[in-house]
């Protein structure tokens, strides 16, 4: 049976990588006649804009046949501000080509495609294209310099497949695992089979050379690809995960989706929408099909409401892009044209294009866009014309900013006019940089229904909340749900949106924020004696450097400096350095503005002017909705202060882990939902058992590479099951201490006289738990108030007691260890709290609550005592 793929072509602009799609296309037959971008030909190129500018703008996809692989071949764009384009399709890639030119060598852009393959962990093949431009390109010297070079700049794992014959050839392929290395001594050489599965597993990385244009090298590409290329199995529940949308020449909307589980039939649901058709595309033609298999990637017709990430059935929801816009511009357009009109035209082209960002002022009825670059500009103008007829112009563009905040505040928001009521109280904290906006709750369902809570949670995620120094979209915090009323008749949704929109510009008013610009982080290569001219320049512009590293006539300088002040940098290095010198660039994210105070005063932003986003609430008095400031809201708010709830959170911030008087109480813990780097102490007792452990990756958790009859599971396409020592799966019970305590009458009862004893009295009933089921058991107690705590991991008798370290909670700790072994052991979690059975559910773990925890403890004692006394 013919294996079936997926495969995405990526590249730095003009390496070659449409011209080896169609290198790859003629080879395979699919096209009698090879295209080429500079003839504006090519097979791939179907859009008009592309063929004028000899460069890929959308992604496209082919099907061809590579030996006996079935491959669906998706192009994408290679231009820097088409990058948000090609890092949607990584998310349904089985494998990747990534083409290097061999003139240029790996280049900035090619970094960053290096390192969002292996953040969606995707195998990648390389192929070195224009080796026929090099001067003695066959000899082994220049190639063994450029396998050289990708190994100082992408690993040692790049291991060159052209010299499978030469005898050293296979030690290097063995040194990429102990499995391999321990295989080649046993039997002095390695099967196919090995080797596949080290590249599923990204050990090993097969490069190839050639040039595509002149179709060397490419037999040699395509039989090393399908030769090392793993089946692939696929669960029977269905799944499928959407990565484009566009739409057709008759305006169709088209949701394009690969299939990752069971089968996708015509006329059946998808999500709550019905699938018209399904197309298979290969260029900008395409066969209609009655149904996909999992593995496929089609196209199909009546669904309105998808977008890009969108999971379906076993597939979760994407992260949010690594890669973001950096600029803004004003649209300007036609005196005669109606705005809102336009507005409505360009969020189709929004919807398609995840690097175009859509915003509407609506108190200036004007219309900005945020992107990636001026080339993504110039494309959208044209675009704009071809599609809709509008001639539109942009003004002076400008640097996306971003807010935060510097310190932990409560936010409250109130919404009551007549018959109206909801109030809202957010615990908003600065998080580090890069880590984006995370919602939490922390509220009892017996003080506000979980429908409302769950409603909170989407309005705080439904949209960018502005910040109030510049209006601009906040970033890098948590914002915790911590309390929250609604009244039995006059509470409508629309009335916790409102409360909760205010809740958040309420707090961001009540404390110190920060504005955030976007860095580019650098790579600067320049004639020795120039290097003095280079450092004061990125002092000049606000950027930072390591010290110089000198390459014989040349000396790199690497560092960040603000994209703001580097927009034009590129070509001013051209010139100093007479051509000889190199700038590399790339996103860094966000930092702190090196000119806020200037750049806050420029753009003249007037929080309590933005009649869209009050910053105070409205309460009601004599019969009427008053508006209250944002600072007098605290004077009228009817629920109490989170920070002023309860004396002993007060004193748990000084306490010692281990003093009677420390409280962790559940009803003061946030959760951390993003991925975290296990601690010391906690590697400490999973390599002690199971040895290192791969982290989990995106994509679907149930698609396998298979070769010979071995198998990896993929994670997002490859995520290792079995640990080191291959041991068998064992039953994990992990209990959230103080949760236990608080729930159990016989413990609350006992901590209300000394906490310490009802932690010694947990401790003892959980040993005798253990050692009658076997498992593997953590007992976790917070410690996240405890300024300075490392943290502490101790053995009592048959258990591990964990005591988290300052700023984090039991449920961070837990959350990461179900994180780390949820998919490859059995994993329980004791604790009642609701939201945290959502997030343990989801790394593979079960929850067992306190109630139930306590009647299997009891049951497991009854059998103790039974087995005593027989």
């Amino acid at each position: 049976m013919m294996k079936k793929t997926v495969v995405g072509i990526l590249a730095h602009v003009d390496a070659g990588k449409t011209t080896l799609s169609e290198a790859l296309l003629y080879k395979s037959g699919t096209i009698r006649n090879m295209g080429r971008v500079d003839h504006k030909n090519a097979y791939l190129d179907t859009f008009q804009l592309e063929r004028q500018r000899g460069i890929t703008i959308f992604f496209k996809q082919a099907r061809l046949v590579m030996e006996d692989v079935e491959v669906t071949l998706l192009d994408t764009p290679g231009h820097v501000d088409f990058s948000m384009e090609m890092e949607r399709t990584l998310q349904v890639l089985d494998y990747a080509i990534l083409v290097i030119s061999g003139t240029d060598g790996v280049q900035a852009h090619t970094e960053t495609l290096w390192k969002l393959l292996e953040e969606y962990h995707i195998p990648t093949f390389v192929f070195v294209n224009k080796i026929d431009l090099l001067e003695d390109a066959l000899a082994v010297s220049t190639r063994e310099s450029l396998v050289e070079s990708l190994q100082k700049q992408l690993g040692s794992n790049v291991i060159d497949f052209s010299k499978q014959a030469e005898e050293n050839f296979l030690e290097e392929v063995a040194m990429c695992s102990e499995d391999a290395m321990d295989e080649y001594l046993e039997t002095g050489a390695l099967s196919d089979e090995t080797k596949a599965l080290l590249i599923a597993e990204r050990k090993l990385f097969p490069c190839f050379f050639g040039s595509a244009l002149k179709l060397q090298g490419i037999d040699d590409l395509i039989q090393g690809f399908a030769k090392y290329c793993c089946d692939l199995e696929y669960p029977k529940e269905f799944g499928a995960k959407v990565y484009k949308i566009t739409r057709d020449e008759q305006g169709n909307r088209l949701t394009h989706i690969k299939v990752t589980g069971g089968v996708l039939k015509v006329k059946e649901l998808l999500g709550e929408e019905k699938v018209d058709q399904i197309r298979l595309y290969s260029g900008n033609k395409y066969e209609t099909a009655g149904e996909v298999q999992a593995g496929s990637v089609c196209a199909v017709t009546g669904p309105t409401k998808t977008y890009p990430g969108q999971g379906f059935g076993i597939e979760e929801e994407s992260p949010a892009p690594v890669l973001t816009p950096v600029m803004t511009y004003q649209m300007l357009i036609p005196a005669d044209a109606d705005p809102v009109v336009i507005l409505g035209k360009l969020r189709q082209l929004e919807e398609e294009d995840p690097g175009l960002h859509i915003v509407w002022n609506e108190a200036l009825a004007e219309i900005h866009v945020q992107i990636m670059g001026k080339v993504q500009l110039e494309i959208l103008k044209d675009m704009i014309t071809e599609r809709f007829g509008i001639q539109v112009a942009f003004g002076t563009g400008s640097i996306v900013y971003k807010e935060t905040i510097a310190k932990a505040v409560e936010g409250v928001g109130h919404f009551e006019p007549l018959r109206h009521y909801a109030e809202v109280h957010l615990w908003m904290e600065p998080l580090p940089e890069g880590t984006g906006l995370i919602f939490d709750t922390d509220v009892s369902e017996d003080e506000l229904d979980l429908n409302w809570q769950r409603l909170i949670l989407t309005h705080l995620a439904e949209r960018e909340h502005p910040g109030v120094l510049t209006g601009s979209a906040i970033t890098d915090m948590r914002i915790t749900l911590v309390a929250g009323k609604a009244h039995l008749k006059h509470t409508e949704g629309g009335d916790f949106r409102q409360a909760t929109y205010r809740a958040v510009r309420q707090g961001l008013k009540s404390t110190d924020s920060v504005l955030l610009e976007p860095f580019y982080a650098f790579e600067l290569e320049v004639p020795t004696e120039q290097i003095g001219r280079a450092m004061t320049d990125i002092q000049k512009m606000y950027g930072s450097f390591e010290s110089p590293e000198t390459l014989g006539e040349m000396t790199r300088l690497t560092g960040v400096v603000p994209v703001a002040t580097s927009l034009d940098y590129m070509s001013e290095v051209s010139a100093y350095t007479k051509g000889r010198g190199r700038l590399r660039l790339q996103s860094a994210g966000y930092k702190p503005c090196h000119n806020a105070e200037e750049v806050i005063g420029s753009l003249g932003y007037d929080s309590e002017a933005d009649v869209e986003n009050p910053t105070g609430s409205v309460f009601c008095s004599h019969g009427a909705g008053i508006y209250v400031k944002w600072d007098e809201v605290p004077e009228h708010m009817h629920l109490k202060s989170y920070t002023k709830r309860s004396v002993n959170r007060e004193e748990a911030e000084t306490c010692d882990v281990r003093d009677s008087s420390y409280v962790g109480k559940a009803d003061w813990k946030r959760r951390q939902r993003e991925a975290m780097a296990l601690d010391s102490e906690l590697e400490a007792i999973m390599l002690r058992e199971f040895g290192p452990m791969k982290r989990r990756q995106y994509g679907s958790s149930s698609t396998r590479y298979v070769a010979g009859g071995k198998s990896v599971d993929s994670g997002a396409y490859y995520r290792k099951h079995q640990n080191k020592n291959n041991k068998p799966v064992e039953h994990y019970v992990l209990v959230d201490g103080y949760n236990i305590i608080f729930a159990w009458d016989e413990l609350k009862d006992l901590a209300k006289v000394s906490l310490d004893a009802a932690r010694g009295r947990l401790q003892d009933i959980l040993c005798d738990y253990q050692g009658f089921t076997k498992c593997r058991l953590i007992l976790v107690f917070d410690a996240y108030k405890v300024k300075g705590n490392p943290g502490a991991v101790t053995k009592y008798h048959n258990i591990d007691v964990v005591y988290t370290k300052e700023a984090e909670t039991a449920d961070m700790y837990i959350e990461k260890v179900t994180k780390e072994i949820g998919t490859k052991h059995h994993v329980r979690v004791a604790t009642s709290d609701g939201i945290e059975q959502l997030i343990i559910m989801g790394h593979g773990a079960m929850r067992v609550s306190a109630a139930e925890f306590e009647r299997e403890v009891a049951d497991v004692k009854a059998k103790i005592r039974e087995i005593i006394e027989k």
